[in-house]
């Protein structure tokens, strides 16, 4: 079953709104304003990003508000990579051309080839990890089974070898020679 929206919250909406529309390329296509809190109002903008399903994210304004972390990893004191919001990528030149348009639009981005799929990285403007990722190959039976095998284990082999990667740098990008 597909999602219909992930919400985050940011602290900088401009920034935020620069990210989702502008780098990653999905359409603003509604905002509502609500009551918040006590005394405050929210935004909630919600960006298209394909087949029916969005990103939404909250701009919360209450006095009564503290200070938050918005990254949805490092809130809770964890590496940026552990809780992140991966869309989906058709193919491996469409996450190429992701991949530069990040660049473009100054961020920096891995490339990940994890063997079952290749991904890349970025982080929004409040550090949650966001991914575009490519499947590159189908998955059998012995895929599943060896899957479930791995779930249950209780002491589960570890892969010691790193995916292969490669780091991305925007200000070393050029959009002429990139293509």
């Amino acid at each position: 079953m597909a999602f219909h929206h992930v919400a985050i919250a940011t602290r900088d909406l401009e920034a935020t709104h620069r990210f989702f529309s502008e780098a990653c390329g999905f359409e603003l296509v509604n905002v509502d304003v609500i009551p918040y809190l006590e005394s405050g109002w929210a935004r909630h903008a919600f960006y298209d990003t394909g087949n029916g399903e969005m990103i939404a994210v909250w701009d919360l304004h209450d006095e009564a508000l503290t200070d938050f972390d918005a990254g949805l990893s490092t809130a809770m004191g964890l590496p940026t990579f552990v809780n992140h919001i991966a869309f989906a990528s058709g193919d491996l030149d469409d996450l190429d051309a992701r991949k530069d348009r990040w660049l473009e639009h100054g961020h920096d981005v891995v490339r990940v080839d994890h063997g079952w799929c290749t991904s890349i990285y970025a982080n929004d403007p409040d550090g949650t990890m966001i991914e575009f990722c490519c499947t590159t190959r189908v998955f059998g039976t012995d895929d599943v089974r060896r899957a479930h095998d791995t779930l249950l284990a209780a002491a589960p082999e570890i892969d010691k070898e790193a995916p292969a990667a490669d780091f991305f740098l925007a200000e070393e990008f050029d959009a002429a020679t990139a293509r």
